[in-house]
């Protein structure tokens, strides 16, 4: 049966992307299709969803640090969306309820703030999905998005815990005490784990068994012990290659996940109906994220993108409401509605998030009156005076690119990385490489390129490249452009933009170590 599922999973995400749509619409398509035509979830399918989701939170937790949970700009706009947004939803339901409406009128205003609460959360799987598709995840709004999220988990950890009575027992001191004692260990585990299969059964296991379980004995949510076992790993050397090794088969199981959202939902009228009337107010709840983010010092650019990637209702909702439903707080009814709303808001938030800087660029003027006229470290003005060759994305082919450059013509290159960690690296080696999004059209407004003669677009990501040429082009700049790509489809794409040359990563990746060894041989 799961099999079955997983198929029609796939002709609904192939169809969908051929749209140029994002496949997990389809994947929640199918789970609908599925529920009408007398499907149902099973066991297999919902524990194959949970792993998706621990993995996840395990995957966040690597490319997390403290530092930016602590941050003003984080936790400020996070707790007070979460209050706000509950108590404008809490208020809506109960006015509604007034009019004599069906399912409102069986609210009082506990259970009211429970639902209120539970439509008040973001969907941490799909704004990790939308940002890892545009490789956005190291860039400023993915760290605030990312963190706002976690955040949310923290609370709904909290409810969790209170509303099912589970406090955590004496294995959680006990847990608190070992992990900084083990932490050496575990590092020194995952850097013996070297590249190979080991790794992914690594991540398995420190996400699933000494994360997830180890958490649950200890009286405390194994999801959140997923996370903050992944946040342990962060700052280890291997964490990314990890987090890419875990890549293929998080995606597939969280797969299982869309499906489950579909297929658990009780349609009826009136449920189909509420749900689509809590959507179109989901533009309150996005304009509290903007305007909460916007009040820290953001940039317009970047509190409308992190607005953007939270335009939706979260699968967290589903279990608060579910946690809810158990105890008698509120109707079953409700599960329907949050699941059918759920659905809609991620059918709209993927071609928003897709056209996200398209809307900025018309949104601009009426959103700068709004902008603090202080900047945060990360987002000041980038200076290319004197520069010939800009490379942007200072990962392994840019780094080698800038070295190559730098040798032959030194003082004419400059890079550029979205990670202020990855600049940091650079600048303390002596290179001259700066902190910017290539993809912002504010970064092009700012920067004046009118000495630049080259621009080598080296982001890991097709799609980084892409935006990123469409900004240069927006921008006037009129000098030559050369980009890589990972497929000879890609390459065609970049040079129907008007790239003057493309580099496709794995054949020339093998003409370049042919020619080394060539010239090994006959020196």
């Amino acid at each position: 049966m799961e099999l079955l599922y997983f198929a029609v999973a796939f002709a609904c995400g192939f169809s969908v992307y051929q749209l140029k749509l994002p496949p997990l619409i389809g994947f929640l398509m199918a789970g609908f299709v599925l529920n009408l035509l007398g499907h149902k979830t099973t066991d297999l399918l919902t524990q194959l969803a949970d792993l998706g989701v621990t993995l996840l939170l395990f995957s966040i937790g690597l490319k997390l640090r403290v530092g930016n949970l602590i941050k003003p700009q984080v936790w400020a706009p996070a707790s007070m969306h979460i209050i706000t947004s509950s108590a404008f939803f809490a208020s809506l339901l109960l006015m509604l309820g007034a009019m004599s409406l069906p399912l409102f009128t069986e609210l009082d205003w506990q259970s009211a703030l429970l639902v209120g609460f539970a439509f008040s959360f973001s969907s941490t799987v799909f704004a990790v999905k939308v940002l890892e598709e545009r490789g956005e995840m190291a860039s400023l709004h993915g760290k605030i998005s990312i963190g706002i999220l976690v955040m949310q988990d923290i609370f709904a950890v909290i409810f969790l815990a209170v509303s099912t009575g589970k406090a955590p027992n004496i294995w959680a001191l006990a847990l608190l005490i070992t992990l900084p004692l083990v932490r050496p260990v575990m590092f020194w585990i995952l850097s013996r784990s070297k590249h190979g299969e080991l790794l992914p059964l690594f991540g398995f296991f420190f996400a699933l068994v000494a994360g997830y379980h180890a958490f649950e004995f200890a009286g405390l949510k194994g999801d959140l012990g997923a996370l903050i076992m992944g946040m342990i790993f962060a700052p280890h050397k291997k964490a990314g290659e990890l987090s890419k090794a875990l890549l293929n088969v998080k995606d597939i199981l969280l797969v299982g996940f869309f499906l489950n959202i579909g297929l658990n939902a009780t349609i009826t009228l009136d449920a189909l109906l509420i749900a689509m009337l809590l959507v179109l107010v989901l533009p309150i709840k996005v304009s509290l994220y903007y305007l909460f983010t916007n009040m820290f010092k953001l940039r317009a650019r970047t509190s409308l993108l992190s607005a953007f990637t939270l335009t939706n209702y979260s699968e967290f909702g589903l279990i608060v409401c579910a946690v809810a439903s158990a105890s008698g707080a509120v109707a079953a009814d409700w599960l329907a509605v949050v699941a059918i709303a759920v659905s809609i808001t991620f059918v709209v938030a993927s071609p928003l998030n897709k056209r996200s800087n398209e809307i900025y660029v018309k949104l601009e003027p009426w959103l700068l009156k709004f902008e603090s006229q202080d900047r945060l470290e990360e987002e000041l003005p980038v200076n290319l005076t004197d520069t010939k060759i800009v490379i942007f994305g200072m990962g392994r082919i840019g780094t080698g690119a800038y070295e190559t450059i730098q040798a032959s013509f030194p003082n004419t290159v400059a890079g550029v990385d979205i990670k202020p960690e990855v600049v940091d690296k650079h600048v303390s080696r002596g290179r001259r490489v700066l902190t910017a999004d290539a993809t912002d059209p504010d970064f092009w407004q700012r920067v004046n390129h009118s000495e630049v003669e080259m621009v080598m677009l080296a982001m890991p990501k097709h799609m980084q490249n892409i935006y990123a040429l469409e900004q240069l082009k927006a921008s006037g700049y009129d000098g030559q452009v050369t980009a890589i790509a990972n497929y000879p489809d890609q390459q065609r794409e970049l040079e129907e933009m008007g790239v003057n040359s493309t580099y496709n990563f794995y054949l020339e990746a093998g003409s370049g170590f042919a020619e080394h060894v060539k010239e090994k041989l006959f020196t």
